[in-house]
């Protein structure tokens, strides 16, 4: 499947310098804001194309963050998403064509631990973590319940006074997942709804460059694997791109 990051638009309140800048789409950085600091993120991310028949997807999330203190922060966030998708049936994932504009599908809470600020040490390393529900399979559509628990490792380095900016990732993920039934499916189709485990795995590292005041260009790359309960590794994925970032004194934006 095609992730297009439809970009990442995040708007920034009451912060004259902020610290927690995302220079890129999906990988993230170490830096904190300053305690008081507070943001207001919105992703809107597409999703397309299976390689058969018809499917178009878009999520959405709603974020915001404050400054504990400046070497912690806490966020919440809201997600939701809109689904067209038809002419796909694969066993015991896309069960049928379904169809909405938006829906709110879940949501989430989190922290954010510097542990070596990038600013002033030889390196900087923070940790992630993130609560996570959601209510929606973002694959099908369908009614499935998934509670989430992410942490990642997050490492930073400046080169060239922050005009070269490396980053990289390491995250662990762990879901508890229950699909609901559904009726009138095809014969024989598998569609499982006893509970499941899964464990993700996620490396994740990027370069940024600032080539003008204000601008970055950036190139990302991530590798994701999963395991489930019946199955063992169940898919894997690689994903390399590049994205755009600007940044004023009131908000910035980042498409990838």
């Amino acid at each position: 499947m095609n992730r297009i990051g439809f970009g990442i638009t995040i708007l920034v309140l009451a912060q004259s310098v902020w610290a927690d800048e995302n220079l890129f789409g999906y990988v993230k950085g170490a830096e904190t804001l300053p305690k008081g600091g507070q943001e207001l993120y919105q992703w809107i991310t597409n999703r397309r194309d299976k390689g058969a028949g018809h499917y178009s997807a878009f999520d959405y999330k709603t974020e915001y963050e404050r400054g504990i203190t400046d070497k912690f922060n806490a966020s919440v966030a809201l997600k939701a998403m809109s689904l067209d998708t038809s002419g796909i049936v694969i066993n015991g994932y896309m069960p049928k064509d379904r169809e909405f504009d938006f829906k709110i599908s879940g949501f989430e809470v989190g922290g954010k631990y510097n542990f070596l600020s990038p600013a002033s040490e030889v390196i900087g390393l923070s940790n992630q973590f993130e609560l996570s529900y959601s209510m929606i399979d973002p694959h099908s559509g369908q009614d499935k319940d998934t509670l989430s628990f992410e942490n990642m490792l997050i490492a930073q380095k400046y080169f060239m006074d922050a005009s070269l900016v490396w980053v990289g990732n390491l995250m662990f993920e762990g879901t508890y997942a229950k699909r609901s039934a559904i009726q009138d499916l095809p014969a024989n189709f598998e569609w499982p709804t006893d509970p499941e485990m899964e464990l993700e795995i996620q490396l994740g590292t990027g370069l940024s460059y600032r080539f003008a005041p204000n601008w970055y260009t950036s190139l990302e790359t991530q590798y994701e694997t999963e395991f489930e309960t019946e199955v063992g590794q169940e898919r894997w994925s690689w994903f390399l791109g590049p994205s755009l970032h600007y940044g004023s004194k009131d908000y910035w934006l980042t498409a990838t």
